[in-house]
């Protein structure tokens, strides 16, 4: 399964691990990218130093290219920013920001850049100002979402070529739902939820027993109405943040209630207080392995799948 987004990063297969907060680590990130994917050290909510020990672990555990989610908004981004530069790590995603003023500094320490786009205006303008690639991601997944579908902005975006690769994301668990990101016109896929339930994930157990049990109408969002949308799982954490939001409270008490709370549910295991989030196609997730089992098996239902779209006419 080669294609210009392997070919871009060095990797086998076109999927890459979300960068999610207080979920990848550099253990994760190098699982992820030792079985042929390219793993991402999260760095939302952590401190520079944490980052820079992350890599570190991630270099002793891989030789393969693996990247760092910057944060734009983070108050100590530009001393991540220095560190992924001085460490030459292969790539960046973004989130949080405009892009567009880092891709010149990154480039300048040989550092690709993927930003991560919620709708077609954004795609046309990444696509121009000299990024490597980027990533389309729908309102399915887990964490801070966008107001479009994965398939309305695959629809919408890949109407047209591009000159860099197009990555999908939102709601992909199965290689089912990455047969349909390529056959749709994608370059390949990034997923999140799929890499918290892997045995290398620093991910709470509890945390990983309570997506594993989770069904399709389990997710919630939290702070659509703010602009401030998060999808995860409902709990009495959820269910306060929801009556607050709905009543009218200030956009003030909102964020004070959700301060924290990733960490909580995230890595502290409280999955009723806290944060856990998830993204939507919670029924294919049901078990825990290890990183290179779940890509493998992506990989190989991905192959069945357009092996089976190759034989059907309308």
């Amino acid at each position: 399964m080669k294609n210009r987004l392997c070919e871009l990063l060095g990797i086998r297969y076109p999927i890459i691990q979300g960068g999610m907060a207080w979920s990848s680590d550099g253990t994760l990130a190098a699982a992820v990218s030792n079985a042929g994917g390219a793993g991402i050290i999260g760095s939302g909510g952590r401190t520079t130093e944490w980052v820079a020990e992350e890599i570190a672990k991630a270099k002793e555990l891989t030789d393969k290219p693996f990247g760092v989610n910057l944060m734009l908004m983070a108050p100590n981004v530009n001393e991540i920013a220095e560190v992924i530069c001085r460490e030459k790590v292969a790539f960046i995603t973004t989130g949080a920001g405009n892009p567009v003023p880092w891709i010149s500094r990154m480039h300048e320490a040989g550092v690709k850049v993927i930003p991560v786009v919620p709708n077609v205006k954004l795609a046309k303008r990444i696509a121009a100002s000299g990024a490597d690639a980027m990533v389309i991601e729908g309102m399915e997944g887990g964490g801070h979402i966008g107001k479009m579908t994965c398939m309305a902005l695959l629809s919408n975006v890949l109407r047209e070529k591009y000159p860099i690769p197009v990555l999908a994301a939102g709601g992909i668990s199965d290689g089912r739902a990455m047969a349909a990101a390529l056959l749709m016109g994608a370059d390949g896929v990034q997923m999140g939820t799929r890499f918290l339930l892997t045995t290398e994930c620093p991910v709470h157990e509890r945390t990983k027993e309570m997506i594993v049990k989770a069904t399709d109408t389990d997710c919630v969002v939290t702070g659509y109405s703010r602009n401030l949308g998060v999808r995860c799982l409902e709990n009495t954490f959820t269910r306060k943040y929801l009556a607050a939001e709905t009543s009218g409270a200030p956009d003030k008490t909102l964020m004070e209630m959700g301060t924290g709370t990733a960490r909580l549910g995230m890595m502290e295991g409280d999955i009723e207080n806290g944060s856990v989030m998830a993204g939507e196609s919670l029924n294919v997730l049901n078990e825990v392995l290890p990183c290179r089992d779940v890509i493998e098996k992506i990989v190989t239902d991905a192959n069945t799948a357009l092996s089976a779209a190759a034989c059907i006419r309308l």
